[in-house]
């Protein structure tokens, strides 16, 4: 396993194997002083473990000090480029099949394969779980992108949509927050029992990759993904909301608010006097990410 942290606080994995190595470990950070330094200033820490030391860091090392290379007229922004990709990037034309996954609490999250992948790959081909950002599903176009590039190596992929992203159903009044990790293990759980013989992985975005690191520290040493990829983390969640309320950082805090309350009265009926800690008003009538959170997100962890 490989952790990649940005401080003793938040490890991300990028990579775990569960062969039967003698476990070894090298842990790669930067030299301790006295000083006390901001966290925004700490530098990223590499431990690799499990006898994937000589296999990964050569790789890791090299890969990690190529330069950024913007794409031309349109990186030299983020927004810009945030935009464009959101209006002119390419979907890629991918025919999926859906499972609807019952989880123990009685709520439902979709996982969508690649078609035709349960006859054409073998059992053991590895398996790739990816999980979007806040709101996204299998029907966006950056999961499409990973999961053509995937396939293309002969991976099998799934697109793990949350409850009521991608057009999932909602079942029970437990929506997903970054708090509830149930679903996720039992994602891994259900994948792993499908194919027991290859090896798991996952990729995620966001909030979903927020999700999917605090998987991985609940599950530890126990975990059975052989690897995992953190993008794009919004590791402090306080912070990222007060970010969102600044300059233009406002427009995505409003986009992403839509769309929650989209999905949110789509199923508005589950919340009928439901009372409680939950605020139906304030989620139903959300300008601000940090409105639904407060009417409802905080009621279901």
């Amino acid at each position: 396993m490989a952790k990649l942290s940005s401080g003793p606080t938040f490890p991300i994995s990028i990579s775990r194997h569960t062969y039967h190595h003698r476990v070894t470990a090298c842990h790669v950070a930067t030299p301790t002083t006295t000083t006390t330094i901001p966290f925004a200033d700490l530098h990223p820490s590499l431990e690799v473990i499990g006898g994937a030391r000589n296999r990964f860091l050569p790789a890791l090392h090299s890969a990690l000090r190529h330069p950024y290379d913007p794409f031309p007229f349109i990186a030299w922004n983020p927004h810009v480029e945030t935009i464009f990709a959101s209006f002119f990037r390419s979907i890629p034309d991918v025919r999926l099949r859906r499972e609807c996954l019952r989880t123990q609490d009685g709520g439902t999250v979709a996982l969508d394969w690649v078609a035709g992948d349960q006859y054409q790959l073998p059992p053991d081909s590895p398996i790739l779980i990816l999980m979007p950002g806040l709101t996204g599903g299998s029907e966006n176009s950056y999961p499409r992108h990973m999961l053509t590039k995937a396939r293309s190596i002969g991976w099998r992929v799934v697109v793990f949509n949350s409850r009521g992203c991608g057009n999932s159903p909602v079942t029970t009044p437990q929506f997903y927050s970054a708090s509830f990790v149930g679903d996720m293990r039992e994602v891994v759980e259900h994948v792993s029992g499908i194919y027991p013989e290859a090896n798991l992985y996952a990729a995620a975005w966001s909030l979903g990759a927020n999700i999917l690191v605090r998987y991985l520290g609940d599950e530890s040493h126990a975990c059975p993904l052989s690897g995992a990829v953190s993008l794009c983390n919004p590791f402090n969640l306080v912070y990222a909301f007060e970010e969102f309320t600044k300059g233009f950082n406002r427009v995505y805090d409003k986009a992403l608010a839509r769309s929650i309350r989209n999905i949110f009265k789509r199923h508005i009926l589950l919340f009928e006097d439901i009372g409680g800690e939950y605020n139906i008003p304030l989620a139903l009538n959300a300008r601000q990410v940090r409105d639904f959170d407060e009417g409802l997100t905080r009621g279901c962890k």
